[in-house]
């Protein structure tokens, strides 16, 4: 009777003691994962608190976080030194641009690579993902060359065309996608009679919308924060994207380190906006194209 009882006792305690620990291995997690996330937002924070100090509280060293007066003039001077609305306009043209190009070339390249069959497939599709391999400091001059022979140079059409053939990333990401889609829709729609752009265009692209998505917010993203790109190839103020206004804000013998942190602030709501729109594409996407290789 005894052995009986500490055996319901001791049955009893344990769903108990796995709660407790449970709890605490979930406490730690959550503690290790708001720690991490502090630790990651302080720059933003403090590009935050100097976009509203004035140019000495800025380089006071310890930081001080909250400023002793919020001068938010800082996000209104800058428009009229420099032409930020004309840097707005172009980035989002090469930006807008870009998305379309990159969502059409790559997806119709992933397509052909996922559910076509062909002879070389393998070797090329091995061949296009190699040169993410590639670092883009090789290609930098001739790509120059080109587009100076072109009489490209000076103009947004080096940061646009080569969009237009597809990026190896993102086939690789998309033709991912497309292989967890099952084949038999292609069977189905060939026994009906359809090609092979409109099994593309009418059943695998409206199915890729997440993984689409995922393109879309890489390239924005990737487009909207491109420097070097402008930096090579732009020459007139005329032309420049907000990266190269920004960078106009601090000149040889003086720097706005306010406006600049204010102009930061603001060219940052648009990736903001597009990544909290579709985030749950992003999400998706990322999860389901790596199911499948």
């Amino acid at each position: 009777m005894a052995s009986t009882t500490a055996a319901f006792s001791e049955a009893h305690r344990r769903p108990r003691t796995l709660r407790w620990e449970s709890l605490v291995t979930r406490g730690v997690i959550y503690a290790l994962v708001v720690l991490g996330a502090v630790v990651f937002s302080l720059p933003f924070i403090w590009m935050l608190s100097a976009s509203v100090k004035s140019a000495g509280e800025v380089l006071i060293y310890p930081p001080k976080w909250i400023p002793s007066q919020w001068i938010f003039g800082n996000y209104t001077k800058p428009w009229g030194e420099v032409p930020f609305t004309t840097f707005y306009r172009n980035t989002f043209l090469v930006a807008g641009i870009d998305i379309i190009a990159t969502v059409f070339s790559s997806s119709i390249m992933a397509f052909a690579f996922a559910r076509m069959r062909f002879r070389g497939r393998g070797f090329l599709f091995l061949l296009i993902v190699s040169t993410l391999m590639l670092p883009s400091q090789v290609t930098l001059i001739p790509q120059y060359v080109l587009f100076s022979r072109l009489h490209w140079v000076n103009t947004l059409r080096p940061l646009i065309v080569p969009v237009f053939f597809g990026s190896a990333f993102n086939i690789f990401l998309l033709r991912q996608f497309m292989m967890t889609i099952p084949h038999e829709m292609d069977d189905a729609a060939r026994i009906d009679g359809a090609s092979w752009f409109s099994i593309y265009w009418r059943i695998l692209l409206p199915l890729t919308a997440p993984a689409l998505g995922v393109v879309a917010i890489f390239e924005f993203t990737f487009r909207w924060n491109d420097f070097l790109g402008p930096l090579i190839y732009l020459n007139s103020p005329d032309k420049f994207t907000i990266q190269l206004g920004l960078r106009m804000l601090t000149t040889q013998y003086t720097s706005d380190i306010p406006g600049t942190m204010a102009m930061t602030v603001v060219s940052l709501v648009p990736v903001l906006v597009i990544f909290f729109v579709a985030q749950r594409y992003f999400i998706q996407g990322i999860v389901v194209s790596g199911i499948k290789g």
